[in-house]
């Protein structure tokens, strides 16, 4: 389980998390949604620990993710895929490489490896793709090639950061079914940072609205379709009328 409880991190002057809380619970994917410039992806990254909050915790498995030795962090960081939002694949490595390299820091055997390279590219569609170059593959497939690298380390948890964002509505369905797909295969917990209402409402079991640095709202897809609060509505419907977003957009951070 991943837990925010009461989270704060600010960048200077710019506040951009005020008392963050939210459950991921076990076995489930949860998207989180918001407003550009909310702190969505600042919040994901406090749970590998990329960021530290400056008030307040994040827990993974009940162990506080701040307070971890560097040894332990690794290990947990271990546990976890991360699909960034533009793949982040190394040009200069091949497919099969890019994923290779982080199961290499594991220490994992070659065979192991190589088993592992195969059975990724397979589960996202992708097989005999490993000496091909991000350059030469779409969007789309980069995205894919992301998935496979996250899941080739065999993690308990999957952080997901806008992973549909630049692709067309064709590709972000095969994107949407991909993450359906390693939930139910692998029996992965997802948090899932996105403004895709669409993906959000196909993939996610939770889903949470984050609103000048707090949730303003968290429920089923359900809950969420039905809900009268302004705040939630204006942005499932996209409307640009009705709420104030000035304090949003003016941090400048995703």
């Amino acid at each position: 389980m991943i837990e925010f409880l009461g989270v704060h991190k600010a960048f200077g002057a710019k506040r951009v998390l005020e008392g963050l809380s939210l459950t991921v619970p076990d076995g489930q994917t949860t998207a989180l949604i918001g407003f550009s410039g909310t702190g969505k992806s600042v919040a994901l990254k406090h749970v590998v620990g990329l960021l530290t909050a400056d008030r307040g915790a994040v827990l993974v498995e009940g162990r506080d993710v701040a307070a971890l030795s560097h040894d332990e962090l690794d290990a947990m960081r271990g546990r976890i895929g991360y699909v960034f939002q533009f793949a982040a694949l190394f040009d200069s490595l091949s497919v099969g490489d890019n994923i290779r390299l982080a199961l290499r820091r594991r220490g994992i055997d070659s065979d192991e490896i190589e088993a592992r390279v195969h059975h990724s590219l397979e589960v996202v569609d992708l097989r005999g793709t490993e000496e091909r170059f991000p350059a030469e593959l779409s969007g789309g497939m980069r995205k894919r090639v992301g998935i496979a690298r996250a899941i080739a380390i065999q993690p308990r948890y999957l952080l997901y950061d806008e992973p549909t964002t630049g692709l067309d509505p064709v590709t972000s369905a095969v994107i949407d079914r991909l993450m359906i797909k390693t939930r139910k295969e692998l029996g992965v917990t997802a948090l899932m940072v996105t403004h895709d209402m669409r993906s959000a409402y196909t993939v996610a079991d939770r889903i949470a609205l984050l609103y000048q640095g707090r949730i303003r709202q968290e429920g089923t897809v359900e809950e969420i379709r039905q809900t009268t609060d302004p705040v939630v509505r204006q942005f499932i419907e996209g409307r640009p009328d009705g709420v104030d977003q000035d304090s949003a957009l003016a941090l400048g951070v995703a």
